[in-house]
């Protein structure tokens, strides 16, 4: 897409038409804005899984957290100078697949897959819909650049019953405004086997977007904005309508925006709304931005808002990615989403999500781990209004445990995946995958474990990439599936690594983390509001053991963050804490001052979830890598779902825990 790296690199419907205009006016505004890159193609997203991992290696080893997809090619090929003075040979395979993209027009990804299948037919996580019983694949993209600033891409993805456009779509405009129209897939997530929020599960949407691959301001900030038309449903609710329901394709619209205020560390804020379809037609431009920006005045729960008033499905998700160099170097991020709004408050998340990773891209043997886990509480991806929920040609078009159940079965349940990749000494790369899925089991339906292991590998052989994977598992129904494929990828082997021509960068000398345990004790006063028809009980003080594991690193002369799990109990239960920030300032003198923001998981009858947030000073090195703290804690309006037969039902489905109090502790540094 890009005639020579100097191209890369140099300056060079009503509701869409408006936004664009806004966003062209405020992007105007910051300064060189004019000095701008032109566009950037798209690397292919959940088509390439031994290269893209490849691709995230790099990142991880240049310092660059993610928490969007697809990947900016430009983004990749800044990164590999830091990545080439740590792993060379990674960078060389790396750059010379970038450099497909530095022509005029080129061909960038042709796949054909054939298979053997047996058993039940279940969607293959991630693979826009491929069932475990397709026999074939087929997938291809390319690209023509006219211009520094304009980029059309042809692409599709086939297999059995169902082709889509994915990777056909116009880019226009330069690196801190670029506009995309067509079939261009999303994934709103640092994690890489799930998203809450949108992902590659399901057939992609066309859409029309706007975002930037280049930061804006010191904070670096990034940003993305879209409008997705979604499939043909003819479940819509509207009370006006004869029989209470209308046809038609609904939209789906969204905005993420992230920061990285200091290197290796980013924080993200990603809302999605479902709106209109058939007579609800499409909400006014208004009626969103309000929808997004006050989203309990238009919340499901919204008591004084008739069916018909309600114009959003909403979902929301606050995102987090810190990174650690050094020696073996690793990434931990955590994505806390809420299907709705809790507790009447915009910054309260309902019907929660808590996932957390760990991904370790450069372990000795050439090994690279990962590690994810997310549990979720009940309603996600189901709607009374658009009874379809969260789908797209029949598939959720999130997290794949929402093609796992009963169609509009919203039950909670967790999940949980190991990843470990190989190059192997011989040649070629072998990966294997572990997946499970446990379904709440307080209704009707008797869901089984789920569990899939996937084994790959794949070589380059003779100017294509060859390789087979074997698929076997046991669905959620008891049903066992299984699918031994092989396919053949196109690579070119004489392509000139778009690395050799960038200035390889000093090594990087970056101190592993510091690591940190931590015991002590917690005192917690907890009120609870079980129903809106009984009274808030306030029980006694309760204290308890306090443990927690962290690894930290300096991000400046005085700063440290940290990623950090704790553990704590409150009125008998166990109280889990996983921190989205941990911040800690060092005076000069052995004072410091804490600061954090974290989610709770409380441990009830089924979990219950909800932001903390805690204050506190440390008195450091009071023994050699010994600190004394002490903490101020309060937990905001932790929610349960009253879902159980045996629970209270009445119009509010929520029960609510605040909990506030104190932490005293010893930690050991090393």
């Amino acid at each position: 897409m890009l005639p020579s790296v100097t191209r890369f690199r140099a300056a060079g419907t009503g509701r869409a038409v408006l936004a664009c205009l806004v966003a062209t006016l405020l992007l105007l505004s910051v300064p060189d804005a004019a000095a701008a890159r032109g566009v950037s193609p798209y690397l292919p997203l959940s088509l390439e899984p031994e290269m893209e991992a490849k691709i995230e290696r790099v990142l991880i080893l240049a310092g660059k957290p993610v928490l969007r997809r697809p990947l900016a090619a430009a983004t990749v090929l800044d990164a590999l100078p830091r990545a080439c003075a740590i792993d060379a040979a990674l960078c060389e395979q790396v750059g010379r697949y970038l450099a497909r993209y530095m022509h005029f027009s080129a061909l960038t990804h042709a796949s054909v897959e054939g298979a053997s299948t047996h058993g039940g037919s279940d969607p293959l996580p991630n693979r826009y819909g491929l069932s475990t019983r397709s026999a074939w694949e087929a997938s291809l993209a390319g690209y023509v650049q006219p211009s520094d600033y304009l980029l059309v891409n042809i692409g599709g993805i086939a297999y059995d019953g169902r082709q889509n456009f994915t990777g056909s779509y116009l880019s226009a405009g330069f690196s801190k405004l670029q506009l995309d129209v067509g079939y261009k897939p999303h994934w709103f997530s640092p994690f890489t086997d799930s998203s809450m929020l949108l992902s590659t599960e399901a057939p992609t949407m066309p859409s029309v977007s706007l975002s930037n691959y280049e930061p804006l301001t010191r904070l670096n900030l990034t940003y993305e904005v879209f409008d997705a038309r979604m499939s043909y449903s003819k479940n819509i609710v509207w009370t006006a309508a004869p029989g209470g329901l209308t046809q038609g394709r609904p939209y789906l619209g969204g905005l993420h925006l992230a920061i990285e205020p200091v290197s290796g560390w980013s924080f993200g804020v990603t809302r999605l709304v479902q709106f209109g379809g058939g007579a609800r037609g499409g909400a006014s431009l208004s009626t969103l931005l309000r929808a997004l920006v006050n989203p309990s005045r238009y919340s499901n729960v919204n008591p004084n808002l008739s069916v018909d008033q309600k114009a959003t499905n909403q979902e929301a998700s606050f995102t987090t990615s810190l990174l650690f160099p050094g020696p073996l170097p690793f990434v931990v991020y955590a994505e806390y989403a809420g299907e709705d709004t809790s507790h009447g408050r915009n910054y309260l998340l309902g019907d929660t999500d808590l996932s957390w990773g760990i991904h370790l891209p450069h372990l000795p043997g050439h090994l690279d781990l990962t590690l994810e886990a997310s549990e979720w509480q009940d309603n996600w991806y189901t709607h009374f209004i658009w009874l379809d929920g969260m789908t797209n040609d029949g598939l959720v078009i999130s997290h794949w445990f929402g093609d796992q159940r009963v169609f509009r079965d919203g039950v909670g349940g967790r999940s949980a995946m190991a990843h470990l990749g190989w190059d192997a000494w011989f040649g070629g790369t072998l990966d294997v995958r572990y997946r499970a899925l446990q379904n709440q089991v307080y209704g009707a339906i008797p869901y089984h474990h789920y569990h899939e292991i996937s084994v790959g590998y794949s070589r380059p052989w003779h100017g294509v990439v060859v390789g087979g994977e074997v698929d076997s598992g046991t669905d959620v129904f008891g049903q066992t599936f299984g699918r031994v494929a092989g396919f053949v990828r196109y690579d070119d082997p004489d392509a000139i690594s778009a690395a050799a021509s960038e200035t390889a960068a000093a090594a990087d000398e970056a101190q592993g983390p510091q690591w940190v345990l931590e015991a002590g004790a917690s005192s917690l006063r907890t009120r609870v509001d079980l129903t809106e028809l009984t009274p808030i009980v306030d029980r006694p003080r309760t204290t308890s053991p306090h443990f927690a594991v962290a690894a930290r690193r300096a991000v400046s002369e005085h700063s440290d963050l940290a990623a950090k799990v704790e553990l704590d109990r409150a009125d008998a239960h166990t109280l889990l804490g996983v921190r989205l920030l941990d911040y800690r300032y060092r005076f000069d003198n052995p004072l410091a001052f804490t600061l954090s923001l974290g989610v709770a998981r409380y441990d009830l009858a089924t979990p219950a979830y909800g932001f903390y947030y805690s204050a506190g000073l440390q008195w450091r090195d009071l023994l050699p890598h010994l600190d004394l703290g002490i903490d101020a804690r309060y937990y905001d309006n932790v929610a349960r779902d009253r879902v159980l037969p045996g629970d209270p039902h009445t119009n509010r489905r929520d029960s609510f825990y605040v909990m506030q109090g104190g932490v005293a502790y010893l930690s050991y540094h090393f």
